[in-house]
């Protein structure tokens, strides 16, 4: 199949799954297109199946915003009709679901070919932007649009039911992680430089929004130093990261902490870790949590969204009311203060993690497209 994808090209959960997906479907034969306005940050390999078409956006005095949304219509109209594409499968509902409307009448008008568009939702277009009633109107009828919708966990699914008048059916395709990628021994080097003296180290992956809750990640370890020496790895950044910096000076744990940036080599990192701590207000899914988890790295997280759907409590992480930093914190500790019970728990989170490897998930998207796929151009 000839297939567009468009997503963010950016660290977010969407473009991750997007980026991974379109390089697992190249591998498994398929021509996948790329259309979005810069490169993805996962799109680190060459493959000749592989094609990644830039979004332009020219700028005019006439504009105080450039108008993305058009350009974006006016490339997949291009990238449809000159690589005869057999459908485009656009990730994040804002603004893609309603640009591909768009193309897809475009191109209807110009060649009468309806060209099937599928919306995969990530989360917070729905539950956060797409609420907004400056957008709702348009994502409604965009997501009621598409050939077929897909949500990347039941509780998305169910979000969105309640917060959108959604006539369609919404089909359950939960994010995936290479297993292959994460399963990595630890660079003895690298967890020496971060924990000298053989401490635990806790990592934390995000955009830095209010919506992660970060400053509850340094509250979490902050109690977990009193109890045991440890190392805390922020990766990610964005915009509470100053005053999460100034709040672990206030608590005095600013030397034990790495605040590392954005890294596209998670794999690494979560290879020499021990916890991971994702104490977000919400998670349509988790897939930092997923990442981690193939690393066997154990989570702690709390139990809000979809996280529920993928930390067994007990067994492979404990989950905690949003906020509830004594539980997360007594939590952490326990585990931390048993190795036995923390290696038990490490193997646990890699075997479940399995569970959602690629290999599962990609006969699920196939289907999915075979479904939609023209009856002259070979499905396989």
């Amino acid at each position: 199949m000839r297939i567009g994808i468009v997503c963010y090209p950016t660290f977010g959960g969407s473009g991750v799954l997007a980026t991974e997906l379109g390089k697992a479907l190249a591998d498994e034969g398929h021509q996948v297109h790329f259309i979005t306005y810069q490169q993805p940050v996962r799109l680190n390999v060459f493959n000749t199946n592989i094609f990644y078409h830039e979004v332009r956006v020219p700028t005019y005095p006439l504009f105080d915003y450039p108008p993305y949304e058009v350009a974006l219509a006016s490339t997949m109209v291009d990238v449809i009709i000159n690589h005869d594409l057999d459908l485009l499968h656009v990730h994040y509902a804002i603004p893609h679901a309603s640009a591909a409307y768009m193309a897809k009448q475009i191109v209807k008008s110009k060649n009468g070919r309806n060209i099937p568009v599928i919306t995969t939702l990530h989360g917070t277009d729905i539950t956060l932007v797409g609420k907004d009633k400056t957008y709702e109107p348009v994502v409604t009828f965009s997501i009621n649009e598409s050939d077929a919708i897909t949500a990347v966990s039941q509780n998305l699914r169910e979000e969105t039911y309640r917060s959108f008048p959604i006539i369609k059916e919404i089909e359950v395709i939960t994010n995936f992680v290479d297993v292959s990628r994460f399963n990595k021994k630890p660079f003895d080097a690298f967890k020496k430089v971060i924990a000298p003296e053989g401490e635990k180290i806790l990592v934390h992956a995000s955009n830095f929004r209010k919506v992660k809750r970060v400053d509850d990640v340094v509250k979490i370890f902050a109690e977990v130093r009193k109890a045991m020496p440890a190392k805390l790895l922020m990766v990610g950044d964005g915009p509470e990261r100053p005053a999460t910096e100034e709040l672990a000076r206030e608590l005095g744990v600013i030397d034990d902490i790495r605040f590392v940036g954005k890294q596209e080599q998670m794999e690494e990192i979560l290879a020499v870790s021990d916890l991971f701590l994702l104490p977000s207000e919400y998670e349509s899914f988790g897939l930092a949590a997923l990442e981690a988890m193939a690393a066997r790295v154990v989570v702690i997280s709390s139990n809000a969204g979809g996280l529920p759907e993928i930390v067994i409590q007990g067994k492979t992480g404990f989950m905690a009311n949003v906020g509830d930093i004594a539980a997360m914190s007594r939590d952490a500790i326990d585990i931390l203060k048993d190795n036995e019970r923390l290696e038990q728990m490490k193997q646990a989170a890699f075997e479940h993690a399995c569970s959602f490897d690629i290999q599962h998930i990609i006969p699920q998207y196939e289907k999915l497209y075979s479904r939609f796929c023209r009856m002259e151009v070979p499905c396989i």
